[in-house]
Parts: structure tokens; sequence; C-alpha cells
């Protein structure tokens, strides 16, 4: 088995990492989760984080095919389309994106969406395969969070989106709309059923309010089982579906909940312009009865 090269970007903003993936025998390389830098306050966006993770590419003399997307992002702004610029790498989804983008498009009257996925350049089946160079990849399925989460395992290392977190952290979330939690404890069940030294590699990390002051992304099955305060070995799914359900209910929204539902159903585009040509995210506003 090859192993995979694999460098981690950590933007501490959106406490995200992104993920360059590369073959060091054909220097094949796949980018995951890329983010855009993106300021709430200003509207302002920059490609800062996108330009390191080429920048390592191309001192290592990687060459990008592909952006591999493990959902539509809750937090964080894609940045998909800016890699897919610089390298002509294709940019690849869960074809279960055609139910986030029905969900979403009356939200925001985002007539524009397609609710096909036609977006993207490649929606991924449950155990579909596809090559990094010589390194083999597989998606795995892996819904609760949204309905479109897959993982991706490429040989001996399975990026998990945010299906599981660090083990003193937990799982994560299942309320956005077309969440499950009891979707979500079995898909971290089958995760958790590969051998338990295949490494397991986070989209997130959040320090726990007691414990380590350092962040971390990388764990193993066994270290999972073993440790995880949420779906450690022993917890049975109604005893999860309690806890995760009564634990969402405290969460507030993810304060990029909106622009970022937005963009990244879009693979990351930014809306149409507007009459004037500029770009506005739209932000539906709730009267309290």
């Amino acid at each position: 088995m090859s192993k995979p090269v694999i460098h981690a970007f950590f933007d501490e903003p959106t406490n995200t990492v992104s993920y360059l993936v590369a073959d060091p025998e054909t220097k094949q390389a796949a980018v995951i989760d890329p983010v855009l830098d993106y300021d709430h306050k200003s509207g302002k966006a920059n490609v800062q984080s996108a330009d390191a993770i080429l920048k390592k590419a191309e001192d290592e003399g990687f060459t990008i095919g592909m952006v591999l997307e493990t959902h539509v992002h809750a937090d964080h702004l894609s940045g998909a389309p800016y890699i897919k610029l610089k390298t002509g790498a294709k940019v690849a989804i869960g074809e279960r994106i055609r139910e986030v983008q029905k969900i979403f498009r009356p939200v925001f009257n985002a007539q524009d969406v397609s609710g096909t996925g036609a977006e993207f350049d490649i929606l991924f089946k449950d155990g579909d395969t596809f090559t990094i160079g010589n390194l083999k990849g597989e998606v795995i399925a892996t819904p609760g969070h949204t309905p479109a989460c897959v993982s991706f395992k490429i040989e001996d290392a399975v990026f998990v989106g945010d299906t599981l977190f660090m083990p003193d952290y937990g799982t994560a979330r299942a309320d956005f709309p077309g969440g499950d939690a009891r979707q979500l404890y079995r898909s971290i069940r089958k995760l958790l059923a590969l051998p338990r030294q295949t490494r397991l590699f986070m989209c997130h990390d959040y320090l726990p309010k007691d414990g380590r002051d350092q962040y971390a992304w990388e764990t193993t099955v066994g270290e999972e089982l073993d440790r995880n305060v949420h779906v450690h070995d022993g917890v049975t799914e109604d005893a999860f579906v309690e806890m995760r359900t009564g634990r969402d209910a405290t969460l507030a929204a993810p304060v990029l909940l909106m622009p970022s539902i937005q963009v990244n159903m879009r693979a990351g585009q930014l809306p149409p312009a507007d009459v004037n040509g500029v770009h506005y995210l739209r932000v539906p506003i709730t009267l309290a009865s």
C-alpha cells in the first residue's frame, strides 16, 4: 500500500483544517476542503489560505487535479473555485448535494441554483473510487451532519469532514436542515468499523474547555473507539441520539452560516451579481410573533 503525503493547513478563524494530499511517486495531488478567507463584518474576502496550499504544492512539485469537498460547509466559504482557476482541478462532492440545494434554494430564493448538483464537476456516490496518481481513493457516504456528507478514504487515511471530531471533543451537530442524529451515529459506526490503525483526519478542531491547549486533527479509529466522549465503544444509538439532540438544542448558529451555505451550495461561487455588478449575500429575516 502506498502512503499518501499529507499536509494540513489550519485556519484558526473558522477552526477549519484543509489538506493537500499527494502521491509521492507521481506527484499527483488533491486538495480537501479549502478555505476562502472571508471577513463577515466588512464583506471582504481574500485567498491567503488557498495560496498557502498552492505554494506548498509548487514547492513540492505536486500537480493538483481535484478539489474534494466533504460537504456543504456552514462555517467557512470554500476556496475551491480559486484552486480550480489556478490549477484546472475538478471540484467533487457527494451526489446528495442535490438534496442540500433543494433545501436551501427556496430559503435564499436562489433561483440560479440548479438543484441537480451541476455546479460541481464530479458527484460521487457511496462506494465510488478514484485515484490520485497511484493512490487509491474510496468515497464513503457519511450523512447525518448534512445529507450530502461524504468521507474520503485514501489508502490508510480517511478524511471524515464534520462527521467526527477529536476524541476529547466528540462529534458534529446534526440539527441543520436535512441533518439527522440517528443517521450520524450510523455513519460514525461505519467509519469506526475500519481497522483500528486507520488514520482519521478531522475537518475541524476546537479546544475542549478542560484539557489540551493545542489544536490537533489526526487520530485513529482505535483512539476514537477507546476515548471519543460521544461515541466510544459501548455508546448505544439511542443514547447518542438523546445526547446529540439535547446538545444541539443549546448550540447557536455558526457565525458564517448564511454566507457559507449560499456560496458553498454553488461549488464556492458567489451568487450572481446584481444589475450594478455587485455580488450580494442574502439574510432571511424571521419576525418573532
